[in-house]
């Protein structure tokens, strides 16, 4: 195989694997839908096997300068009385609500993004159009009328990908999580705390606040419901379907949503995991949330796209023959991704009630589970296992 690949999408997946591409002496496009680079957005966990490919990269000390404030989780009442409180890293596990490292997807993805700037071809507001394959490589047309010729094209895009399907048309089982969200940002004031609040109410709505960098915190709003399409409306009236359905609220809700009126980061999702029975089909292939997606609520979502971009370049690097690669890529993730993927739907229906005496049950748990015999057990199991991957070594793959 000759040495040319085509990364689309700038985010976290996608720089790591250009990261570790180019490392292993491989020419690199990257290509983003966006017109500019994605700063910001939501506060992401980066656990076990992520951080040991950090570590590797030498960017694990950088990411932890660029690291939120952000000192545990509590979960409070409506007058922000703590009923429960999980520290980071207090009960030697990484599996906590707060990881060790809490960190802006924007900020870890910028700083992958500029360790590699320098060794690719980078085109913002650009993505494709067309591929067209046989056994040597892919034709690729550009949405700007561009062509261009890989041996590889790595699709590294979000949970909705248009490349995906472009090219795997149909192919995605997705599993619904009956779960509604909003991220964005709001101001800092001053009885905002280091500890990410967890606030609950009836009808399966809730939030949280967390401490960012910048005087900001994160704000995430969500409603426990099925699904009904509301991930295909314009962002318009995803706003005002949020503002509508905590007008009444009380908490810290009336503050939110003033925000929220005219925030420009305002993102929407209706939570699904991407279930594919192939990740790759000739010579493109997916990785990241593209290609499985587990949504924030398995707490390892960041941390299995680091290790997917690590691994897929890895393979490659590691044997000529790109099937067979593409073919080792998939046997080495898929354990890590089931783990990642397997969350029971019980476990948001419990902690988002919907009644009040749902709401007392919850927080009664919340109590025992904050007590140090419990609070161990809890945190421990609270994200999925993000050492469920014995990692591969391609370091010795490494060009000079």
């Amino acid at each position: 195989m000759s040495r040319r690949i085509l990364v689309t999408g700038a985010s976290v997946a996608g720089c790591t694997a250009a990261w570790w591409l180019t490392r292993f002496g491989f020419e690199v496009d990257v290509v983003e839908k966006a017109p500019a680079f994605r700063e910001g957005g939501q506060n992401v966990d980066v656990r076990g096997s992520a951080r040991e490919v950090l570590r590797r990269m030498d960017l694990e000390k950088a990411a932890f300068e660029r690291s939120t404030p952000e000192l545990g989780t509590e979960w409070v009442d409506e007058d922000n009385n703590t009923i429960a409180r999980f520290k980071a890293g207090a009960t030697g596990s990484d599996n906590a609500p707060t990881a060790e490292l809490e960190i802006r997807r924007g900020d870890i993805a910028r700083l992958i993004y500029d360790a590699v700037r320098e060794r690719v071809s980078s085109w913002f507001g650009e993505s494709i159009a067309a591929v067209s394959q046989d056994d040597t490589g892919a034709e690729v047309i550009f949405v700007s009328g561009q062509r261009a010729r890989y041996d590889l094209v790595v699709v590294a895009e979000g949970v909705g990908s248009h490349t995906r399907e472009l090219l795997f048309p149909g192919e995605n089982q997705p599993r619904w999580m009956d779960f509604t969200i909003a991220y964005f940002s709001i101001p800092r004031q001053p009885h905002d705390t280091d500890y990410a609040r967890v606030y609950n109410t009836v009808d399966g709505r809730g939030a949280t606040l967390k401490p960012s960098r910048d005087s900001l915190l994160g704000a995430y709003v969500g409603i426990h419901k099925k699904p009904e399409g509301e991930q295909d409306w314009c962002p318009a009236k995803q706003r005002q379907y949020m503002l509508d359905q905590f007008a009444d609220d009380g908490w810290e809700f009336p503050r939110i949503l003033e925000v929220m009126k005219g925030v420009d980061d305002f993102y929407f999702d209706v939570l699904r995991q991407v279930h594919m029975q192939r990740w790759s089909n000739n010579r493109v292939v997916l990785t990241g949330d593209a290609a499985w997606a587990p949504t924030p609520l398995s707490g390892i979502g960041t941390s299995l796209a680091i290790v997917g971009g690590y691994v897929l370049a890895g393979e490659i690097a590691r044997q000529a023959d790109i099937a067979a690669a593409l073919d080792r890529y998939e046997k080495v993730m898929r354990p890590f991704v089931k783990e990642g993927q397997n969350i029971p739907k019980i476990v948001p229906r419990m902690l988002w009630p919907h009644n009040a005496p749902e709401l007392m049950l919850m927080r009664g748990a919340m109590r025992i589970a904050g007590t140090p015999l419990v609070k161990k057990a809890f945190s421990s199991a609270f994200a999925r296992d993000s050492n469920r991957i014995e990692l591969p070594d391609y370091t010795n793959q490494m060009s000079a």
